[in-house]
């Protein structure tokens, strides 16, 4: 039997070994022993393989060690050498996450790009010089044509979950990134099918591209066990759901639709089973809130729609729901996905009513999936054994009050980190505005002041309910603290509105396609509305 190699034997740069060693990977992965020797060498690689199976640290590697020679001298501003194309907020902060352990013995820089959360701070950073960008198409497509960044100097490109990509229409996207990168240079491709052009990708982006294929999306993960149990009505369903959620170890249940996602973490929370929602609708912070709270095992149930299936790469997830059979067989593989990683074990449980039975059938048949449906009753006086063994070790209830507390200070927290006046803050000195009765105003034009000593524009009084107004027309701030102090004037209580928003970056908004957006003010602080993006 042929021993398994080393990191070290296959080329890895002794700091990357360490810091791969220190963080319990001393073996490489099928995908990463196969691939590795190409891509330190600089070859155009196509890899296959499904979620799970270790592609990020696969391409992570070369990126960062054939960045590392001289990285701070080949740094420039608002120029990265490498980037790293990911189809989610989730992936793109999970991926960034892997590559800066591998980066920062070897002295490369990482920096994220996605949209949700103000770009001012993605402006610093690259401004300041990055080595590698990982980003999502949108918002790095965005920043590309403000002039904030530019790809001429791209040595090193990665397509990650290309297929996924492709599925949520952003091909044409990242057709235009990758033609402002220059035609020379390595291309790293991973995805777990070819399919919905991602074929036309490789076939123009990749430079005689050698294959490796490992675990693809239609091979069966040995140590993951499927289970289909059919119930007779909604109460059933429901009592199922509560019963496998109410287990100690960390699981993940998947609805179709946001508003499902939403109302099922309230009520799971609700019963004394702390969980947190990830789906569509959520501001980037309350994503990561709800993402680090799950990791961290605060909430041991993470409720979530298809956002999740690809996006979220958490370790330790014994046990996935299909609430209901997904649409189609691909998104079942990948929801499936998150449990049975790195070659763990793992159990999937799809619940079907008996209307759904033939959509079920036809799905595990399109899946290569084979398992027997067996009813199960969970308000029956003995519950079935094979869901008392998906259960485990129940868990003890949380009160959903101290659920709440704790929740409100992680999220006060949170903005207090990134510089935002506290929620309470501001609704009392909105309802205090009310009870005054006063008005409100409407900032000047220019109403932007950044940190640096602008003055801000001179607002003019108005009317407006409980000291609401409006961010001035001018140089309209991202994500800034407003700065509306309100003068009452008179017994009529009429204010002046002075102020805008303030920015934290300390340099004028660019272009004014920017400075005409609206701010949102609640209780007299003023926030703007960030840009579009992934």
């Amino acid at each position: 039997m042929t021993p398994t190699p080393s990191f070290l034997s296959l080329g890895v740069p002794e700091a990357i070994a360490d810091a791969l060693a220190k963080n319990g990977k001393s073996e490489p992965f099928p995908i990463q022993r196969d691939t590795l020797p190409d891509t330190l060498a600089g070859r155009d690689v196509l890899g296959r393989g499904r979620t799970g199976s270790g592609k990020t640290i696969a391409f992570g590697i070369p990126l960062v060690a054939n960045l590392a020679t001289d990285a701070a001298k080949k740094r420039r501003p608002s120029r990265p050498r490498g980037i790293v194309l990911a189809p989610t907020r989730e992936l793109v902060t999970q991926i960034a996450e892997t590559l800066k352990m591998l980066a920062d013995p070897m002295g490369v820089k990482v920096t994220t790009i996605f949209g949700g959360i103000p770009q001012r701070r993605q402006e610093a950073a690259l401004e300041a010089g990055v080595d590698i960008v990982v980003a999502a198409p949108g918002r790095l497509d965005d920043l590309m044509r403000q002039g904030v960044v530019s790809l001429e100097g791209v040595e090193i490109t990665v397509l990650d979950e290309a297929d996924h990509m492709a599925d949520m229409g952003f091909l044409p996207v990242v057709t235009r990134i990758l033609n402002k990168t220059p035609k020379v240079g390595q291309r790293l491709l991973f995805s777990a099918t070819l399919d919905n052009g991602v074929d036309n990708l490789v076939k123009k982006y990749l430079h005689d591209p050698i294959l490796h294929s490992v675990d693809s999306a239609e091979s069966p993960v040995p140590q993951l066990t499927h289970h289909v149990f059919e119930v007779s009505g909604k109460d059933a369903k429901d009592a199922l759901i509560e019963a496998l959620a109410a287990g100690t170890a960390r699981r993940i249940l998947f609805t179709r639709m946001k508003h499902q996602a939403k109302r099922l973490a309230k009520q799971l929370t609700a019963r004394g089973i702390p969980a947190v929602e990830l789906q569509g609708n959520l501001s980037q912070n309350a994503r990561d809130r709800n993402l680090a709270e799950f990791v961290s095992g605060e909430a041991r149930v993470l409720v979530a729609t298809d956002v999740a299936a690809r996006g979220v790469h958490v370790d330790g997830v014994d046990l996935v729901v299909h609430i209901d059979p997904p649409v189609e067989h691909k998104a079942y593989l990948h929801r499936s996905g998150r449990t049975a990683r790195a070659g763990n074990e793992g159990d999937v449980v799809t619940i079907v009513l008996p209307e759904q039975r033939g959509e079920m059938k036809q799905l595990l048949r399109a899946a290569k999936i084979r398992v027997t449906p067996r009813h199960v009753d969970p308000n029956a006086s003995s519950i079935d054994p094979e869901v008392l063994s998906l259960i485990g070790e129940i868990a003890p209830r949380v009160d959903p009050r101290e659920t709440e507390r704790r929740r409100s200070e992680a999220q006060a927290a949170q903005q207090r980190a990134a510089g935002h006046a506290p929620q309470g803050q501001g609704k009392s000195q909105g309802a205090n505005a009310r009870r005054k009765r006063s008005r409100g105003g409407r900032g000047g034009n220019g109403g932007s002041a950044d940190q640096s000593g602008q003055q801000p524009g001179q607002g003019r009084s108005g009317r407006g309910q409980g000291g609401r107004g409006r961010g001035g027309n001018g140089g309209g701030a991202q994500e800034a603290r407003g700065g509306q102090q309100g003068q009452r004037q008179g017994q009529g209580g009429q204010r002046q509105g002075q102020g805008g928003g303030q920015r934290q970056g300390g340099e004028p908004q660019r272009g004014a396609r920017r400075s005409g957006r609206r701010a949102q003010s609640s209780g007299g602080t003023v926030y703007s509305t960030s840009s579009s993006g992934a």
